[in-house]
């Protein structure tokens, strides 16, 4: 199947797509190799169907009632140096069924509009610098940038 962005319906995550969102969840949680797969999708899920936390998730779906087959989940981040507000792609994952069709591409333009809607300057994420099928597609459709990721435990 070509790459066709445009064949793919992005909308919001719904409730009743929990059982496929958990299924392309546990992918993403495994590719990344968590530790606690059942906790963690616990805890996404019920922030994702808060609807006063800061998380929020798209879909890609091949039609308006079909399962999802691509995620994504985003929140908004402040951009002191900037004096802005962006967006913060946290976690994207397509089914490996359906990777070069256009997910990617239609998930990312429809974080660009939702940006552009909200007055959010830009969207950004990190990945693996191994995880290179999906950094050809985001170095198609984005600029890498030179910053260097830390994390500081707090235990």
């Amino acid at each position: 199947m070509p790459r066709d962005p445009a064949q793919w319906v992005v909308d919001d995550l719904r409730e009743a797509d929990h059982p496929a969102w958990a299924r392309l969840h546990r992918g993403y949680l495994d590719f990344y190799e968590s530790t606690r797969p059942e906790e963690v999708s616990a805890v996404v899920w019920g922030w994702l169907m808060d609807p006063a936390h800061e998380l929020a998730a798209i879909v890609a779906r091949p039609a308006v009632d079909a399962e999802p087959v691509g995620i994504a989940h985003y929140r908004p981040f402040v951009r002191p140096l900037q004096g802005s507000t962006a967006c913060f792609l946290d976690d994207l994952f397509v089914a490996p069924e359906h990777r070069g069709t256009g997910v990617v591409d239609a998930l990312l333009a429809a974080l660009q509009a939702r940006s552009r809607e909200r007055g959010w300057s830009q969207v950004r994420w990190i990945t693996r610098a191994s995880n290179e099928r999906a950094r050809k597609a985001y170095d198609r459709l984005a600029v890498e940038t030179d910053l260097v990721t830390y994390n500081l435990g707090v235990d």
